[in-house]
């Protein structure tokens, strides 16, 4: 199971504390992005200050929480400030992931399930953690996020949560905020239309996709990307499956497909399936069965490490580092620690 910190106070005590407690993951972290890039240390940090002006347009108390936590982990504020880009520094390629919303009508217990299998580099396994913070003027959250990252998939206190995938082709990357402090942001929220305001308000660099709620059982998908959100249709299934293509119908077309994960379309329809055959009956234990699917494997709904023509044809793509199952209304949110089909779920909540 993935270990949990617990921070609480002042932005800057947020940091200092979060800091303190994961300084060696955040080390971890920090090298493989300089690898990832090609770049030493202090490049990949000379390149995060040229972002700065933005977090002070969009977000400028989160740099008091980046100042903490540089502090805490004994590493420069520059260095602090790049973990919250990741790939954005060098405008690198995500990994695939799988993401869901199964609305209240499609629950055993009338009440909604989101979540997703996060598909990442396997060092990215050893870099991850949960994060419960307890900000002194906004909702309690519950996040995982690894590697100093502020801002990453999870749920407040308030029912507000967030689950997001990578997306093939579609609009020019472009200089604005990157999606991780956005991600923070929004589990700051208390409601979904609080966070459909932020989306709208805040231009972001690069393309991805949010499956969204909000209190009362409430939800949507978003395909955000640089030239803005697009809200997909609410669904007359009462439930949602996105993974790595465009939904949307600007942007669902052949272009960006050649430049979607080959395997987002067979995940994307298995999942839908799995979904429709336990309709009106589903429990979080079917939802960890749906994430631990095998079909096509390696690169199935539960992703696996692949080689040989597999490899070949794809490259490292990543595989499913966690597994994340969000109950928002009981304020709880349960997580593998690799492979779903391999790992128990671990059970993280508020109180």
């Amino acid at each position: 199971m993935y270990p949990l910190y617990t921070v609480a106070g002042s932005a800057r005590e947020l940091g200092r504390q979060h800091g303190e407690q994961a300084a060696e993951k955040i080390c971890r972290f920090l090298d493989f992005l300089a690898s990832s890039l090609k770049r030493s240390s202090s490049q990949v940090a000379e390149t995060a200050l040229k972002f700065e002006l933005l977090f002070q347009r969009d977000c400028p108390h989160l740099l008091d929480e980046i100042q903490g936590l540089s502090e805490g982990a004994g590493i420069s504020f520059a260095e602090a400030l790049a973990l919250q880009l990741r790939g954005e520094l060098g405008q690198l390629p995500e990994g695939g992931c799988t993401s869901f919303a199964i609305g209240p009508t499609g629950t055993a217990n009338r009440e909604l399930i989101i979540g997703q299998n996060s598909d990442n580099p396997p060092e990215m396994q050893e870099c991850s953690y949960m994060l419960k913070l307890q900000p002194a003027d906004c909702p309690e959250i519950l996040m995982w996020t690894f590697g100093g990252m502020i801002g990453y998939h999870g749920l407040n206190a308030q029912g507000v949560a967030h689950f997001a995938n990578s997306l093939g082709g579609g609009p020019k990357w472009k200089f604005a905020l990157a999606h991780y402090p956005l991600k923070r942001l929004f589990l700051e929220q208390t409601t979904l239309d609080d966070v459909m305001r932020v989306m709208n308000s805040v231009p972001v660099c690069s393309n991805g996709n949010y499956m969204l709620c909000g209190h009362g059982g409430e939800f949507a998908d978003v395909e955000l990307t640089s030239d803005g959100p697009r809200r997909l249709p609410s669904p007359a299934e009462g439930f949602l499956v996105h993974a790595n293509h465009y939904l949307c119908t600007e942007f669902a077309c052949d272009e960006n497909f050649r430049h979607s994960l080959p395997d987002s379309f067979s995940r994307q329809s298995r999942l839908e399936q799995l979904i429709r055959d336990k309709w009106g009956s589903i429990t979080v234990e079917d939802v960890k069965t749906f994430l631990s699917d095998h079909d096509h494997h390696p690169l199935g709904i539960c992703r696996h490490r692949h080689s040989g023509e597999v490899h070949a044809m794809l490259g490292p793509t990543g595989y499913t580092v966690a597994s994340l199952i969000a109950e928002p209304s009981a304020g709880r949110i349960h997580v593998s620690a690799g492979n779903p089909c391999e790992e128990h779920y671990a059970t993280y909540q508020f109180g």
